[in-house]
């Protein structure tokens, strides 16, 4: 998705994903353990490169760099201040209005701190104001516990149970009421600002 705009929180900055990202993100999913918690399976960094122009000119998937502000703002090195990627899909067609959303924190250092939480729900936010997002699901890993917690206390709730690939999806319908409160969450942080 073509998108031409930053949004800034307290402590996170989303910065749509471009090509002077791609380096950087191909050595993140060169982890095991990400390719399993993202189920992605290694590309060459040729295949990442054509995967992110691809995402790029994609209407269906939006899709934001994660960086650390207080990084950012202390150099203003956007591939030093990385900590990982937010995503929305559009996958079905009969229901344009619902979009899979996912979150990842690929750098140690930045988890735990709570930047996730903050770059996910700064996501929904832009979802529902900007893209019209009715409904949002997200499919975990059974065993990702950090995630499946955090999605319930967003207010998902488990839909489903795929054994063959191990996962769960979870699903949220945007009401006003929960709207208020992602609102309430990023309060005056939440800022778009145009992105070149």
């Amino acid at each position: 998705m073509k998108i031409s705009t930053r949004i800034l929180g307290k402590n996170v900055i989303l910065v749509p994903y471009k090509e002077h990202h791609v380096s950087k993100y191909h050595e993140w999913m060169k982890s095991k353990e990400l390719q399993y918690l993202t189920s992605s399976e290694p590309l060459t960094l040729e295949e990442e490169y054509a995967m992110q122009k691809s995402w790029h000119d994609a209407e269906d998937k939006c899709t934001f760099i994660v960086l650390d502000k207080a990084a950012f703002e202390k150099d203003k090195n956007e591939i030093e201040s990385m900590i990982g990627d937010t995503n929305l899909f559009f996958n079905d067609v009969k229901y344009p209005h619902t979009a899979e959303a996912e979150i990842m924190i690929a750098e140690p250092i930045a988890r735990g701190r709570r930047m996730g939480w903050e770059a996910m729900i700064l996501m929904l936010r832009y979802g529902i104001e900007e893209l019209k997002v009715k409904q949002f699901c997200v499919k975990i890993a059974m065993d990702n516990e950090r995630s499946i917690n955090m999605f319930k206390k967003l207010g998902f709730i488990e839909v489903g149970r795929c054994d063959v690939f191990k996962e769960i999806t979870m699903e949220k319908e945007v009401q006003n009421v929960w709207l208020k409160w992602l609102i309430g969450e990023t309060h005056d942080s939440f800022r778009d600002q145009e992105y070149k």
